[in-house]
Parts: structure tokens; sequence; C-alpha cells
């Protein structure tokens, strides 16, 4: 599975284990590894055969950016580098005591500003692809298609390479793509949490990509006595089973695990390598023996 790739948007080549970058900088919480080794960290994951890298403008704290790292690490970046980037509702912050509608995020001209500040940042002329975040709360007033289309323009500007979505139910995906091309969905998924199965499967019928945040679950990391088992008949860590799981789930799926040590990125890495055999997959069985 190592060697298997995705077609994002149709004409970007990516591993299907990528890396998210939000960890190097303890955003929004927790602890993150010193600047030589997120460096360090971002050059491994280059050298293991990572192209694709997810981040964001907001992913900052104490002066530490990770756009900034990433360039500093990558650049100039090789020609098969596809870096991701986010932006519209904030994951934490004073928007979420608004009203879904007043959300500052969704707005057209803190929308090109964040463009603007993910280019200015990165160091390119153009994005290879921006997700639209929607918000957490009030999800039935939360405004999609003025967001989308402010995008779509930044698009068609020449800005962005292509469009994804974040953060949706699946009737947003559903409005998202009567807008614009969609070349990604990046939602909360994996071994514990799969509300999203049926709109994993929809993307992959449309040859859109799936990118599951905290595949691993996160602040809160997958513990079970069944991912244990099989993780103990392999003799890799619970978190390789984890990946494992998704890579098998569907073709369209590429994790991004975000982490600040080395060891972990080369594990999550070689997790490409596992295989899961049906009796693992029988095993690990449903959300409910993840609890």
């Amino acid at each position: 599975m190592a060697r298997e790739r995705w077609a994002l948007g149709g004409d970007l080549s990516v591993a299907r284990i990528g890396y998210g970058a939000m960890k190097l900088t303890g955003w929004p919480r927790g602890e993150r590894p010193s600047r030589d080794t997120a460096l360090a960290i971002l050059r491994r994951a280059v050298e293991l055969g990572v192209n694709h890298i997810d981040t964001s403008y907001y992913y900052a704290r104490d002066g530490v950016a990770a756009n900034e790292l990433i360039r500093e690490a990558l650049h100039p970046y090789p020609d098969d580098l596809v870096i991701v980037t986010k932006v519209g509702a904030l994951v934490e912050g004073s928007d979420l005591a608004l009203p879904a509608a007043e959300n500052t995020g969704l707005t057209p001209g803190n929308l090109r500003r964040a463009v603007e500040a993910n280019l200015r940042s990165l160091g390119v002329d153009r994005l290879d692809v921006v997700n639209l975040r929607m918000g957490d709360l009030d999800r039935a007033g939360t405004p999609l298609t003025a967001p989308l289309e402010t995008l779509l323009a930044l698009r068609e500007e020449g800005l962005i390479r292509h469009l994804g979505v974040s953060n949706v139910t699946a009737a947003e995906f559903a409005e998202a793509r009567e807008i614009a091309p969609i070349a990604c969905v990046q939602n909360l998924y994996n071994l514990a949490q799969r509300d999203d199965d049926a709109l994993v499967d929809a993307c992959a019928e449309a040859g859109i990509a799936y990118v599951p945040f905290f595949p691993v679950g996160g602040f809160q990391p997958i513990t079970a006595a069944r991912l244990d088992a099989v993780a103990a008949r392999h003799g890799v860590s619970a978190p390789q089973v984890a990946l494992a799981w998704l890579l098998a789930r569907s073709p369209n799926i590429l994790p991004i695990p975000g982490t600040g040590s080395l060891g972990h990125l080369e594990e999550n890495v070689a997790a490409g390598e596992l295989e899961l055999s049906a009796r693992d997959l029988a095993e690990l069985g449903s959300p409910e023996a993840m609890v």
C-alpha cells in the first residue's frame, strides 16, 4: 500500500499517507517539538516519500507557524509536493461564540485575506488545494454557497488550483458539488468514529479524495483491546493498525497523521506496508468495538 497513490483533483499524484503539520506548532493546545526537530520532520517526511502535506495559516502559536516551517524546511519545493491548506471557520477563537451566519472567517474579505496569507507564508503564487472549513455550531444555519463562490472566484483568478471542503455534512458535500469542482473532503473519521461511512463511499464513487483528520484519534488516541490484539499479532503499534485500516477501508482515503516525533513519523509512513487480513478486519469490526 505504501506505493499506492491517488490523483488529487484528477492531476496531483499523491502518496496515500500524507502528513498533517498542525502538531509542529502545538496549536491549538499541547506540546510542540523544537524548531530544529520540526524542520527535520518535514524534510524526513519528504525523504520517506510523503508528498501531501496538510497545513493552515491559522496553525500558529507563540510565534511558531506551520506554513513558515514548511517554507523554511522545503522551499524551493519538490516538483511533486502537494501542499493543502484550509480557510474559513476557525477551530478555536472568538468566532466559535458567534451565530454561524456571523462567523467572520467565512466572509468574502476574510477568505481572500486568508488565501493571500497562505500564499505569502508558503512562498507560492498558487495554492495546490484550499479546503473551505465550515463551522462547528448551528450547522443548519451555516452558509456554504457564498464562501465557496468566493473561493471559486479566487480560483478563477489563478490563486488556487483545486477546491475542497472540510467539516461538512453529506448534504453540504452535495451542495458544494453543485457550485464548484470538489477535489477532496476533509472530515473527522477513524476506526472509532465512522459517522461518515456513507460520505466516504459517495466520495469514492465520485472519484473524490476523502482526507480523514485525526486518523488515529487526535487528542484522544484510539484505545481498544481488539486494536491492541491485532497490533500485537503483527508486531506493530496500535496507531499503525488504525492507519492501515483506513487504507484498507477505501482507495480514496488519504490519511494525514500529524506528529512532533521523527520516530512516530517513520512508523506512520511504514503503516503503508501493513496488510491487514480478513481476520484482522473482522476483529476490528464495528466502531462500538473501539470504545
